[in-house]
């Protein structure tokens, strides 16, 4: 009888097993974007780094950064070439979803070209109600800013009303945000024109060899560049996405 029982209890457990395991399977942060986000390959060396790619340095293993952010894409032509397909086919309950588009959404090329505060916020509108049906959480993020300074040293914006649209969206949806484009704005003014130059890829002639030439690049990071607006969307996590932010390493 005794061992009888304890048969029992191995069978009970061993059903159990894999319904634990699943229980502690690591949540999905998937991320949807341009370039300024996406990830790059490092080899042949590249200097340039998406903010995306930095990520996974800032969590514990309890969240698997899953980056599906490609250089030159808008919120159309993402969804348009099915990229938003392959994350949604993998999305589960409980995951989470980073928004973010803006760069070349105002291209003026059909294929990618939407309005503010008509397409583009529809199609942001789309991607964050489709990951909730899906049980997951969108979060919204409007673009960072180009270096974009005039002759007296003032940041120009580039982005017209793209990230007001984005604010207005996740305050329609109730939608946790990163704010990107004000705070990568106040990091870029407080280095000013020249010490901003570091943040992005500039080059020398030579010092790249897929760079010839040199290169004055600025809308993409360096490995520096990328940290730093890393570090800000971490810092709108915490203070924004508390549920989230306690998976991220470290003490706020």
């Amino acid at each position: 009888m005794k061992f009888r029982s304890i048969r029992i209890l191995l069978v009970l457990l061993s059903a159990a097993w894999p319904f634990g395991m699943m229980a502690h399977d690591p949540i999905t942060l998937f991320m949807i974007g341009d370039s300024t986000m996406a990830d790059k390959p490092v080899t042949p060396e590249n200097p340039e780094r998406g903010w995306g790619q930095l990520l996974p340095l800032y969590f514990q293993s309890s969240v698997m950064v899953d980056n599906h952010a490609v250089n030159g894409r808008s919120s159309k032509s993402f969804r348009s070439e099915g990229r938003w397909d392959v994350v949604l086919n993998k999305i589960k309950p409980g995951d989470w979803v980073i928004i973010q588009f803006g760069h070349n959404d105002e291209k003026p090329d059909k294929a990618r070209q939407t309005d503010p505060f008509t397409t583009y916020t529809e199609n942001l509108r789309h991607f964050a109600n489709e990951t909730i049906e899906r049980g997951a959480h969108p979060i919204l993020a409007n673009p960072v800013v180009r270096r974009n300074f005039d002759e007296d040293g003032t940041l120009q914006p580039t982005h017209g009303e793209y990230p007001e649209a984005v604010r207005k969206l996740a305050k329609e949806m109730n939608l946790p945000l990163l704010e990107m484009t004000r705070t990568s704005r106040d990091l870029l003014t407080r280095l000013g024109k020249e010490r901003s130059e570091g943040l992005f890829i500039w080059t020398r002639p030579g010092e790249y060899e897929r760079f010839p030439d040199g290169n004055k690049d600025n809308t993409h990071f360096n490995a520096l560049g990328a940290t730093r607006m890393c570090d800000l969307a971490v810092i709108e996590m915490r203070k924004n996405i508390p549920e989230l932010a306690r998976h991220l390493k470290g003490k706020p």
